[in-house]
């Protein structure tokens, strides 16, 4: 038995943070120290707070700590773990009160957030199986093998009213459902992992963190359609995601919770992965199922439907991990308890890849019909630097900008609908008064067009006008027309492209000119950009009460655009000016200002 147990985070953001070294430092300080039969060392998925990794928590006092250094580790072992006195310095501030250390589980980060497909990130060691079935892992499989019929496990989802947590939000229980009802001598279960929504690391964390509760839904998923193989599409740029897939895949085999008669019940199921190559296009499902077959990614014409003929023309569902990471609790805690959680037609819960303009940049997971305010004020943190909240960008390049007279929304499905946006896959990016909502507008519209497949017209011609006239716009070259000309562009590829990618790429667009048309127009009629971002129309000067003579912008700036000699007053060439901001940032006088 250990004494004590030391969490380490090995998620990506934490391992590209070194907390591979420290693991490693820590085990050879405790061998020093005596302490290795006394303290594990456990390697976990992602704890949410991955702005201040590497994470550290020592159990059983939950102790965290925050921003570890391999240097603090002699400190920590030789205080904490062998004397008992934990390093306040190091803890994670929140935590260190007059009254004591405060309980993670308190801080305002954790303290609203409802922990479902989330549940063991950060808790058990995604490399070993004993630590998932000692968190009651495949029981849900085993109830279903042995207690109920397919039928039961799809009216169980049915009444939980789990929608897909992929973008559109389509009722699970009915998509397997219609999967069920079709008949044919083979069928699939896919799994959506190739998150590439700019800002979103919802998926990769659970396929870190715990990978064998995707490996268990995917294969309830199998038992109540009638499938006997699943495919997991995951990109390749998630190297940490794909090992720890291929070890949990390996030791369910090992342990018969995959292959041939689980639980001695007659049923066979067998799961393989499959490597994206990095297509946005391919998050679509028809696109998705296309690349698993060994063709090029490119969107089917609907219908038929992938539950009348999916994969290699057989019927076939489709779900992304984190909707998969919600069916082993549903099917064990029952779905009136899932159902309890949440709106009326928004159930359960919903994580979220918080980035952008906030303290706590994170993974949060929160009921559904939290509002705005609460994630970006109570759990995000707020807003740095003392800046206002301007808009926040759900739904990645598919979804749209929500601004500050929603930011008491109720998040959900159908009220970021209603308001031009929509939940996406889960990113949301903040944004402050810095911010230029043309050129975020331009940004994902720049993302859009370089993942398009090229199939049809409307999302290979249409997208590239589009992204011409904001280019115009944000170099000050447009007239008042390109506007009218760039909203009837958006309704034509929103109406005619002939997948998901082409008919929301124009959501940015549309919903930055129905709330920030002001800022459209700044742009247009008077040069200008109110935000200070679009370089094509910034100048920047130097006051000549301020300047000093100091040469320190001279020196700094890359295009040798600044002359001045010591202590006399120095003037920016605009021919030559890239308008990087490098002598504004270096000029301590505050002599440098743009407009």
């Amino acid at each position: 038995m250990y004494r004590s147990h030391v969490l380490v985070c090995g998620g990506t953001g934490c391992t590209s943070s070194g907390s591979q070294q420290i693991m490693v430092k820590l085990r050879d300080e405790l061998g020093k120290q005596g302490l290795s039969e006394e303290v594990s060392v456990v390697q976990t998925g992602c704890h949410g707070l991955c702005a201040l990794g590497p994470i550290m928590i020592i159990y059983p006092d939950a102790t965290f700590y925050a921003m570890v250094k391999e240097e603090d580790i002699p400190e920590i072992v030789s205080e904490h773990l062998l004397k008992g006195r934990p390093v306040e310095r190091l803890l994670y501030d929140e935590t260190v009160t007059p009254t004591g250390i405060k309980a993670l589980s308190d801080t305002d980060f954790y303290k609203k957030q409802h922990r479902i497909a989330l549940r063991n990130c950060g808790v058990i060691n995604p490399e070993e199986i004993e630590e998932y079935i000692g968190t009651g892992g495949y029981q849900a499989l085993g109830k279903v093998l042995t207690e109920m019929t397919p039928d039961e496990v799809i009216q169980v989802l049915l009444d939980s009213g789990l929608r897909g947590r992929g973008g559109a939000g389509f009722p699970t229980g009915m998509k397997w459902k219609l999967a069920k009802q079709n008949d044919a001598d083979q069928k699939y279960v896919c799994c959506n992992a190739d998150e590439g929504d700019p800002g979103a690391f919802m998926d990769r964390s659970v396929l870190e963190g715990d990978p064998h509760a995707l490996l268990e839904a995917m294969t309830i998923a199998g038992y109540a359609i009638g499938a006997s193989q699943g495919y997991i599409y995951v990109r390749a740029e998630y190297p940490i995601a794909v090992d720890r897939l291929k070890i949990a895949i390996a030791q369910a085999r090992e342990m018969e919770l995959l292959g041939d008669d689980i639980f001695g019940t007659g049923f066979s199921f067998n799961i393989d992965l499959r490597l994206g190559a990095g297509a946005f296009v391919c998050g679509e499902e028809t696109a998705l199922m296309v690349s698993i077959e060994g063709n090029r990614g490119e969107p089917r014409p609907r219908p038929p439907f992938p539950a009348q003929k999916g994969l290699f023309g057989k019927p076939t569902i489709l779900n992304n991990v984190e909707t998969y990471a919600n069916i082993p609790q549903i099917i064990l805690n029952g779905p009136e308890w899932f159902a309890s959680m949440g709106t009326e037609k928004s159930k359960g819960t919903k994580v979220f890849a918080l980035g952008g303009k906030i303290h706590n940049t994170g993974l949060v997971e929160v009921p559904m019909g939290t509002t705005l305010r609460e994630i970006i004020e109570e759990i995000g943190g707020g807003i740095p630097n003392g800046k206002k909240f301007k808009a926040a960008q759900t739904g990645g390049p598919s979804g749209g900008c929500i601004p500050t007279e929603h930011y008491d929304i109720p998040i959900d499905y159908d009220n970021l609908l209603a308001i031009g946006s929509m939940m996406g896959s889960g990113g949301l990016i903040v944004m402050d008064e810095t911010d230029c909502m043309v050129d975020i507008a331009k940004f994902f519209l720049e993302f859009t067009v370089e993942e398009s497949c090229g199939k049809c017209t409307p999302c290979r011609i249409g997208t590239k006008r589009m992204l011409e006239i904001l280019d115009k716009i944000t170099k000050g070259q447009a007239k008042p027309e390109d506007i009218d000309r760039l909203e009837e562009l958006c309704y034509y590829v929103k109406a005619n492209s002939a997948c998901g990618l082409g008919q929301t790429a124009p959501n940015p667009v549309l919903s930055t000119l129905k709330y920030f048309r002001d800022e459209y127009n700044a742009h247009i009629y008077e040069k200008r950009c109110p935000a200070g971002v679009c370089k094509a129309l910034l100048s920047y000067y130097i006051d000549a009460d301020k300047c000093k003579g100091c040469t320190l912008c001279a020196r700094n700036c890359p295009a040798n655009a600044i002359t001045g000699s010591v202590k006399n007053l120095h003037v920016i060439d605009p021919e030559k000016c890239i308008k990087c901001g490098v002598c504004m940032e270096k000029c301590k006088f505050g002599a440098v200002y743009k407009k």
